[in-house]
């Protein structure tokens, strides 16, 4: 029997043999290992691995405020103003009042420092209920209740049905029979499908006491984020001798996924930090957007000008002994040139368009995810998209069938019914043999009966009605079809697997199974008929991987590619007979293989491909059609007129993705297709692309092998050509170069990228791309987490970027100019007055009036330009080609910034000069003079830029007059009741802000009869 383990036996080997072996062993027992294995006695808690502790906070007590304000000072801007504020507390600095240095700014700390700090408390709050939920750990006197923070390596614990997995373990037990459990991972890679999870063999026979007096070692490989494999084993000890079972990730129980099917049994083995969960828990880095870039690439311009409008007046002042002192006053003076209150405007505006977004009944479903870059949405050249999922449903429907001189498909598929029924009914007439005489009926049986059984998709019943579960949908698709055909799957477990049709159940022993991956394109399955005892080994996978592994045929490949120029998936069948002798060797080869630590998978994809992977029987070619998206025809004509350069990348063959192509219109009617495709030679690649280069309007497509080549040896003229191309697709692309591709593209043409997918494997280029798009589908929720935006359908992109992206873009770029001319306007009126009064570095605007000027009277008119459209929602949609004017960055340029600047200098020229000249005799009076004229300038400006009226303008002017209005009379101070309800200050008042606007309106009227914008034309 097992026995309880001593201290000393914590160390136990793989082998053990004998008393005197087991010290020799123990003393290299660590050398053995991997840096970061680990091993430990089964039950027996340690800690000293890391705390099982869930952390989302990004700061501490400590670092909070460093990190905040280190994060606000990083911009230009704020660092710009904290150093003018800071400057104030020098006294022979000092121009005006503190609260108008330090007031701004606080405000814009203290609301960014409570957004931070509110989130983060509340990221703590969730990590301190995920840290107290409560789980059950066996222990020998029984069970105990104990917090999820509390958990170590080696702890033994209960899980019920629909917990969430506390910790990385290793499933030990199973309340089913068969030693198996469901579990739902879409938490931890977003696929909605069950995954099937598999007790180790001798602990799913012990009951819970048994557990804890077996003596046994649990090897773990170092932690690592790959949740599809692990390696690992378990040492079971009794009387001297040995047994060891391997550990795979069919064993393991992931962190934050959750029990869908009975209770388990588990043991921990990594914890907190360590667990798969965790470290695929990736913060990835902010993406700050174009306009973003632009607008403080313009503040440093700003900078530069306040400089050089210091140093002018200083100069013409003749560079007194103290010049510098002056200098740094006057460049305060003029610090109002650089308005704190831009980004404020901007990140609110940005937060708008992200909720008006959200709010679009036309696209439902879609979601902001990352509100920072609403208008890269409007500026994008290069789409990159994936293919299946995206710009295909991923509804699989099984279309053809070929097996070599017979093919079905369509109508034809109902003979396959009778030809199955006809060799059913045969079976009770004879001794059935797997052996007998091959005719059309047999033959389509054994088909049939293939996809029947070789597959990883588990029936559910549920009131006599079945659904399946799967990791792919290709799997159900062929499921669904058998039991259309007659041969339905209605049981399986760990070991059996049952087939029905409706004479006859067919019962088989499931002996091993070979999963599918993405590295091997295939998948096996070994079983045992119960009728006859006969072994069967089962395959099915890529035509290019099983054309090497099945006997040797004549149509294989022209079928293959018969079935992908039609746009169909294509899946190879074959099988192969086994004695009882030979499958005993094969297995017994197996089972030690799958105890190793090291290179464990590839030594058994070795023995598969020596003992089962050759001459396999061909039964047949299947073809599954994956539906096209609802409208992806029209986005794409859309895409193509609003001049985006469109890049398929595809794992799927050559054939397949030109079809899809042709069907979906990605490829225009009179566009020719070049094709390169298995090009491994240097010297090929440049015919290759001297001949793409003589050739016009061409679109390319290039296979995984051939861009591997291109991008290795020949990246800078492959990268020059094909960003000319107005279409390329990439097929057999693994997630690597699909990122690699976008990067590239980033790098050589500076233009801004979005990237759209489904699946996890598109994750990688999706959060390489500028913008990530990411559709919520059959694949799960991976790439829609991982997205700046998620939506539920392709053909909601044309939507996103040429309305909601115009919208964005246009507004963010109106509101930039205006908030710095709301600066420029006050510095230039500044500039005027020192320099009509002896260059005297005084403040004319000081105190509450200056924060009102940014707050209070004119933010909610200006603000609310984000309000305002240029054309209106079917122009928009209606002509695409308008896009194109917005990817050329024009509207938020140095030129449109040099404009607002002349606009800015006469303005504030024409106020403060006419406020001089008109108001000679009341000079003390000049603040409230010029002031109200600004005021009334900047409401009237707000106006003009105004191409469509929103009731929230007319209410922000309405209250901003009003809230100023009002001021005049509460801040005496400032201005004199009597002077400002003269007639002589309204009219005189009214004529500076004549000048300093109406010239304006009369030259937005003559360009607009002259030289009117395009989308006018287009309205009429």
């Amino acid at each position: 029997m097992f026995q309880r383990r001593s201290p000393r036996q914590e160390e136990i080997p793989l082998t053990t043999l004998n008393d005197d072996e087991v010290v020799v062993q123990e003393r290299t027992w660590f050398k053995q290992y991997q840096k970061g294995a680990r091993s430990f006695g089964l039950g027996e808690s340690t800690n000293q691995f890391e705390p099982n502790l869930v952390r989302n906070q990004k700061y501490t007590l400590m670092s909070f405020l460093p990190m905040v304000l280190y994060e606000q000072f990083k911009f230009f801007f704020n660092l710009y103003f904290l150093v003018v504020s800071l400057s104030q507390l020098i006294k022979s600095l000092q121009i005006g009042y503190l609260i108008s240095y330090f007031g701004p700014l606080g405000f814009v700390l203290v609301v960014t420092i409570g957004k931070e700090a509110y989130d983060d408390l509340k990221r703590y709050q969730r990590d301190k209920e995920a840290n107290a939920q409560i789980y059950t750990r066996l222990i020998p006197e029984g069970q105990e209740q104990v917090p999820s923070s509390q958990l170590l390596v080696g702890d033994i614990l209960l899980i019920e049905k629909n917990t969430k997995i506390p910790a990385d373990c290793v499933l030990l037990r199973s309340s089913d029979p068969s030693g198996t459990v469901f579990i739902r991972t879409d938490q931890l890679d977003g696929e909605t499908d069950w995954k099937l999870r598999v007790a180790v063999p001798t602990s799913q026979k012990m009951t819970d006491d048994g557990l804890f007096h077996a003596v046994a070692n649990v090897y773990c490989e170092a932690p690592h984020k790959d949740i599809h494999t692990f390696v690992g084993n378990i040492t079971w000890i009794e009387d001297n001798a040995s047994r060891v079972d391997g550990l795979s990730a069919e064993n393991m129980l992931w962190m934050n996924t959750v029990l869908a099917s009975g209770t388990a049994t588990c043991c921990i083995v990594y914890t907190g930090r360590e667990t798969r969960a965790v470290m695929n828990t990736s913060f990835p880095s902010t993406k700050v957007g174009q306009v973003d870039m632009e607008i403080n690439n313009l503040t440093k311009a700003l900078a530069f000008v306040t400089l050089v409008m210091s140093l002018v007046m200083v100069g013409l002042d003749g560079f007194g002994t103290l010049w510098y002192v002056y200098t740094i006053r006057f460049l305060i003076l003029f610090s109002n040139i650089i308005p704190i209150s831009l980004r404020v405007n901007l990140e609110m505006g940005k937060t708008l368009y992200s909720y008006m977004i959200m709010q679009d009944d036309k696209i439902p479903g879609t979601i902001v995810r990352t509100s920072t870059i609403p208008e890269e949405l409007g500026r994008i050249d290069y789409l990159f998209t994936d293919k299946t999922g995206t710009l295909t449903k991923n509804e699989m429907v099984m279309k053809k069938l070929h097996m070599g001189t017979i093919s079905f498909g369509g109508d034809s598929m109902d003979e396959i019914q009778n030809y199955l029924e006809e060799a059913i009914s045969s079976l009770h007439e004879e001794s059935f043999s797997i052996r007998r005489k091959r005719g059309i009926g047999n033959r389509v049986f054994d088909l049939v009966m293939a996809l029947g059984l070789c597959h990883n998709v588990t029936p559910n019943w549920d009131a006599n009605k079945v659904s399946y579960q799967a990791s792919s949908p290709d799997e159900i698709a062929i499921v669904q079809w058998t039991e259309e055909m007659g041969l339905q799957l209605v049981y399986r477990d760990q070991n059996t697997i049952k087939l029905q049709s409706k004479s006859t159940i067919f019962e088989f022993e499931i002996l091993n199974i070979f999963p599918f991956t993405s590295e091997l394109k295939r998948m096996g399955i070994i079983v045992r008929n119960k009728a006859n005892g006969q072994i069967v080994f089962y395959q099915k996978g890529a035509d290019a991987i099983m054309a090497k592994i099945v006997m040797f045929n004549h149509w294989l490949d022209e079928e293959c590619g018969n079935m992908a120029r039609e746009g169909l998936r294509t899946l190879v069948i074959g099988r192969k007979l086994l004695s009882n002798e030979k499958y005993e060797q094969f297995v017994t080869k197996l089972n030690a293989a799958k105890t190793l630590v090291h290179d464990r998978q590839n030594q058994i994809q070795l023995l598969v491909e020596r003992y089962l992977e050759r001459d396999l029987e061909l039964l047949g070619l299947t073809g599954v059609e994956d539906k096209l998206q609802d409208d992806i025809k029209p986005t794409f004509e859309l895409l193509r007129n609003a001049g985006l350069r469109i890049w398929m990348l595809t794992g799927d063959k050559i054939e397949t993705a030109k079809n899809i192509s042709i069907s979906s219109k990605l490829v225009a009617r009179n566009q020719h297709i070049y094709e390169i495709s298995g090009c491994t030679s240097v010297s090929v690649g440049q015919d290759h692309l001297k001949h793409l280069q003589d050739s016009h309007d061409t679109c390319l497509i290039i296979d995984g092998v051939s861009l591997q080549t291109m991008m290795d040896h020949l990246v800078k003229e492959f990268v020059e050509l094909s960003i000319r191309l107005p279409v390329v697709a990439c097929c057999r692309c693994s997630p690597t170069q699909k990122a690699e591709v976008v990067r590239l593209i980033k790098k050589y043409t500076g233009k801004r990228t979005c990237a759209i997918g489904d699946g996890g494997n598109d994750v990688s280029m999706i959060q390489m791309a500028d913008v990530g798009i990411g559709i919520v589908g059959k694949e799960g929720m991976q790439a829609s987490l991982a997205a700046d935006f998620s939506i539920t359908q392709f053909s909601f992109i044309s939507r996103l970027f040429l309305w909601h992206g115009r919208n964005s873009y246009k507004r963010s770029s109106k509101l930039g100019h205006f908030v710095i001319h709301r600066g420029l306007i006050i510095s230039v009126i500044q500039a005027v007055f020192s320099s009509l009064f002896y260059f005297a570095p005084i403040a004319i605007y000081q105190g509450i009036i200056l924060v009102g000027y940014t707050t209070l009277y004119t933010m909610a008119p200006v603000f609310s330009l984000v309000y305002d459209l240029d054309i209106n929602e079917e122009t928009a949609l209606l002509y695409p080609e308008l896009y194109k004017e917005l990817t050329k960055g024009r509207t938020l340029s140095f030129k449109t910034f040099c404009i607002w600047l002349f606009i800015s200098v006469y303005q504030g020229g024409a106020i403060m000069i006419l406020a001089i000249w008109l108001f000679e005799n009341e000079f003390v009076r000049i603040v409230s003079i010029s002031f109200t004229a600004l005021i009334l300038n900047e409401l009237l400006m707000v106006a003009l830029e105004i191409t469509t009226w929103h009731r929230y303008m007319v209410y922000a002017q309405l209250f901003s007059l009003g809230v100023y209005i009002a001021s005049m009379w509460l801040l005496p101070h400032y201005f004199d009741l009597k002077f400002i309800s003269s007639f002589a200050f309204i009219w005189k008042t009214g004529l500076i802000t004549g000048v300093s606007s109406v010239p304006l309106y009369l030259y937005k009227y003559v360009s607009f009869q002259f030289n009117p914008p395009n989308y006018t034309k287009l309205e009429g």
